[in-house]
């Protein structure tokens, strides 16, 4: 791919997460001259407007790409390293997108949340990504980096500390300040009507190892319902995210080798307080819909700036073996959903352009597609931290 003409093509850059993804490329990366990158959208006056707004560099190119004509696909496709999309919700948009994608070797990132989506992608295109050579990353924002790389992150301290990876990991969400995606919403009303078309899918929803392709591990803890952490004597709510952390962390295991071993668990929730307060607290949580009410953002709509940049989030993760435990934390410093993911998957693509040349052909999870350098990549670039507590 070293003749090709683009590093990166942003793909959806007119849109609210889209326009923030060129926008931290133009603030991190605009005076790199080694680093070539498009923006690409189906309306050309938008994406000009965006070019404009942004002041991007004159030689920024624009590309008017349909996610619903391959010609146009296959046309983007070719001319990139790697494509970056934000148009979703996937299962609606995004098909035809990481079919080229796999057809023309051509790296592809994306923010899905969509398991559904993700088996028929898997099942569809993985032979032919491995034949071409093309490395296609799902999840690559919020849901799943902090929890997939944390998890990772945690099970590599506690080989180092202990000779061996930890049976079962617990995912414990501190602190979360900002607002979900309109993206996300829209993508589980999404996931909605297709169940009603494929009702096959929802074996698909139920089961925590259905990315794993075919691999079946041990019966996981129910995390859908409160209940008392007695490690840390916390009381402790359902976390929306965890039906899609879950089964990437577990087909990042599969994907390496099952590197925390064949009986792993992995087990997700947000912390809500201690005592009778933190129960009652956490009975609340569990009945309530994060993801509902009258202002909820609607696609392309999202925070302000200044709500973008106090927001942040913190993630714990206590690696447990019979010999002690082991924790991590990984926090980010903008909101979730917005600032913080704009961020990871800019980085993500260009951790796949940049430092994974040796990385095969296929369809990944962020852990095993590139780890440690990504790790190291958000560090330095993307404001988040990962550290040993």
């Amino acid at each position: 791919m070293s003749d090709r003409e683009f590093d990166v093509v942003i793909f959806g850059a007119s849109g609210y997460t889209g326009k923030l993804v060129a926008e931290y490329m133009q603030d991190q990366y605009g005076d790199d001259i080694s680093i070539k990158y498009a923006i690409a959208g189906r309306n050309t006056e938008k994406l000009l407007e965006v070019k404009k707004d942004l002041n991007l560099n004159e030689d920024i190119k624009i590309l008017q790409v349909d996610s619903n004509d391959l010609d146009s696909l296959d046309k983007m496709t070719s001319s990139a390293k790697c494509i970056l999309t934000t148009v979703g919700p996937y299962q609606l948009y995004g098909s035809k997108l990481v079919e080229s994608c796999a057809k023309n070797g051509t790296d592809y990132v994306d923010l899905t949340g969509e398991p559904g989506w993700m088996y028929e992608m898997i099942n569809a295109h993985k032979e032919t990504a491995q034949k071409s050579g093309a490395r296609i990353v799902f999840s690559c924002g919020f849901d799943s980096i902090p929890f997939d790389l944390g998890v990772y992150f945690v099970q590599k301290a506690a080989k180092e500390k202990f000779g061996k990876p930890a049976p079962h990991v617990r995912g414990r969400v501190k602190a979360m300040n900002g607002e979900f995606s309109g993206g996300t919403i829209a993508s589980l009303g999404a996931t909605m009507s297709t169940l009603k078309e494929k009702p096959e899918l929802i074996k698909v929803l139920a089961n925590p190892f259905s990315l794993t392709e075919g691999f079946e591990g041990p019966s996981q803890l129910d995390d859908s319902k409160p209940l008392l952490d007695e490690k840390m004597n916390m009381w402790l709510a359902p976390f929306v995210m965890a039906p899609i952390n879950t089964k990437n962390i577990h087909r990042s295991n599969a994907l390496l080798e099952h590197a925390y071993g064949e009986d792993f668990c992995y087990d997700e929730m947000m912390i809500a307080g201690e005592g009778d307060e933190g129960e009652q607290i956490a009975k609340a949580m569990s009945s309530g819909n994060p993801m509902g009410g009258d202002n909820v953002p609607q696609p392309g709509e999202g925070p302000s700036k200044e709500s973008r940049e106090q927001g942040n989030y913190d993630v714990l993760f206590f690696a447990d073996l019979e010999e002690g435990s082991i924790g991590a934390r990984v926090t980010g410093d903008m909101d979730p959903g917005y600032g913080s993911t704009s961020k990871m998957i800019a980085e993500s693509a260009l951790c796949l352009v940049q430092d994974c040349s040796n990385l095969a052909g296929g369809i990944y999870t962020p852990a095993p597609s590139m780890g440690e350098k990504l790790i190291d990549r958000l560090i330095k670039k993307a404001g988040l931290t990962f550290n040993i507590v």
